[in-house]
């Protein structure tokens, strides 16, 4: 596990808790969804290319899907 690997978990968990907290205000399904992968998978994932692509799409994914 390297720095960047690491800082880029840190930065990706911190806004999966920040849509955590959101959805549990607004009680909205996607960003409670999105907020745990977000939290999540920093933990499985090696590669950091494949974690700032993943965390982007994770990221971006509530204003696209909105229920």
């Amino acid at each position: 596990m390297d720095q960047a690997q690491l800082l880029w978990g840190l930065l990706f968990g911190s806004i999966g808790l920040g849509f955590l907290i959101y959805a549990k205000q607004q009680r909205a399904v996607v960003p409670l969804v999105v907020g745990l992968a977000l939290s999540i998978y920093p933990f499985f994932i090696n590669n950091v290319v494949a974690l700032v692509l993943i965390g982007l799409i994770l990221t971006i994914l509530p204003y696209f899907i909105r229920l």
